[in-house]
């Protein structure tokens, strides 16, 4: 889960010309329906019925069973990647969607090998770490300094080069519990720019405290970036306890060396590809509900809640919603995205791929959050359509689900067609359990709860039937 979300302005536009759809309306411009006009009673009772179909739905269980059994990890250009497409391909298939296809993507490869830190003064201690991913290698026989201690990109903007010149920096800020996002936004910082804004002082290494809020030994790999212009430094993540043994070991005030080895490395880049299928819509078939995920995960576990979860879920929903009474209009359909963890590849082919069908897309989601408690959602609408946002949310009452306001971002990969103009509506889930396992081996298929699965799958798929059946209103300004 890269959670890179853009926050852009809204212009939905209609297009009719030979190489575009026109989104269907149904109210005169400059009007402002309410609720009945954008959505018929009878679309709501229908979603509230798909919503209780899907809370005895097992289909996301098995599908994500046999995703974690059957292809496991899945970082780009792996070998894993490669089964997964094939996965999904087929997986697509048997449940009857239509047009189902591997849409080539160009995506990086790096392979992790392995990775050791250990303290080696004052008081000698092995260290559980990962490296963080895309860093580079240290040299075969190891990288070893003085350790400096930095809470903050910012608190490392105050120090001295003389005082880092030659050192590991340790990232030792810890991200809170929170039930959304923003101890992960806070704390992710740090894992992204530590090694560029570290090796421009002249560390020659970094370790981070893993970004994630587990106790247990596993440390928490996550994507980092460099900068070309600056020397590339290797990076590991440190297992929460580990992280804690250094600070112990920093806060006696005398110096603290550290072994840092790691033999990563990258190869060329490969082919994978987005896997695309369709539920045809009964009377608007070319205007697309696009329910989005991403098929790739990190090495360390199967990628369970991150993103396979996901995956199922949305899977899931689309044949839910596709098979209501009466049929949806338009179609549903299923992207799962190529590399979203390493750059969005998937997600920037299929805006450029799909340039001149992007019109027909009437709304976007994404699940990237595991198969957790659902507890809020928000859009990314114009002030006309404000309406449907109320009735979904109405629609997820039993859940007590909260209306979050107009500010959904998409997500790191429907956030791509956010960029573009087209509606998004976000779920929100509680975040807390999730980055106990986010990107670590325990995101297993035995951590998801295949009754909070059955709630995503109901959510979803009654959201996807509104916006298959609603009367969406094009607007040229932002809302």
């Amino acid at each position: 889960m890269a959670l890179a979300s853009a926050r852009m302005a809204f212009i939905l536009v209609a297009l009719a010309t030979a190489s575009s759809i026109a989104v269907s309306t149904h109210a005169a411009p400059g009007s402002t329906p309410g609720a009945a006009s954008l959505l018929p009673e009878s679309a709501l009772a229908a979603a509230r019925a798909v919503r209780e179909r899907g809370l005895a739905d097992d289909l996301a269980y098995e599908t994500l069973r046999s995703l974690t059994t059957q292809v496991g990890p899945r970082s780009a250009g792996s070998e894993g990647d490669r089964r997964a497409v094939a996965w999904g391909v087929e997986r697509l298939k048997a449940l009857g969607y239509s047009n189902v296809r591997a849409e080539p993507v160009k995506v990086p490869h790096w392979v992790r090998g392995s990775a050791h830190a250990e303290i080696v003064g004052p008081w000698a201690q092995p260290m559980v770490a990962a490296a963080l991913g895309g860093s580079v290698a240290t040299p075969a026989e190891g990288l070893e300094a003085e350790v400096l201690a930095v809470a903050s990109l910012e608190e490392l903007k105050t120090i001295r080069p003389e005082l880092v010149r030659g050192r590991i920096v340790f990232f030792h800020g810890r991200m809170e519990r929170s039930r959304d996002l923003s101890g992960y936004t806070k704390a992710v910082a740090a894992r992204g720019r530590g090694a560029i804004e570290a090796a421009k002082l002249g560390a020659i290494g970094v370790v981070i405290r893993s970004v994630g809020t587990s106790n247990d030994r596993l440390a928490h790999t996550g994507a980092m970036r460099y900068d070309p212009e600056v020397t590339r430094v290797p990076a590991l993540a440190l297992s929460n306890p580990d992280a804690d043994l250094l600070e112990r070991q920093l806060a006696n005030g005398g110096p603290v060396r550290v072994r840092m080895r790691n033999d990563s490395s990258w190869a060329d880049s490969a082919w994978s590809a987005n896997v695309v299928g369709d539920l045809p819509g009964a009377s608007l078939p070319r205007e697309l509900v696009l329910l989005g995920a991403h098929l790739d995960s990190w090495d360390l576990g199967q990628g369970a809640h991150d993103d396979g979860a996901g995956c199922a879920t949305m899977i899931a929903a689309a044949k839910l919603a596709a098979s209501a009474t009466p049929r949806p209009a338009r179609t549903i359909r299923v992207v799962l995205f190529a590399n979203e963890e390493f750059g969005l590849s998937g997600a920037r082919e299929y805006v450029r791929a799909h340039a001149a069908e992007l019109p027909s897309h009437v709304m976007g989601m994404e699940s990237d959050l595991g198969a957790f408690r659902v507890w809020g959602m928000s859009a990314w609408f114009a002030p006309e359509m404000r309406p449907l946002a109320d009735a979904m949310q109405s629609v997820l009452a039993p859940f007590s689900v909260t209306y979050l306001g107009n500010e959904a971002t998409g997500d790191a990969d429907v956030g791509q067609l956010k960029a573009k103009g087209i509606p998004v509506v976000d779920v929100m889930t509680e975040a807390a359990p999730y980055f106990e396992l986010h990107h670590t081996a325990n995101d297993t298929f035995d951590k998801v709860d295949p009754l909070l699965l059955r709630q995503n799958v109901a959510t979803y798929a009654a959201l996807a039937y509104l916006a298959a059946q609603a009367h969406w209103v094009p607007r040229l300004t932002t809302p």
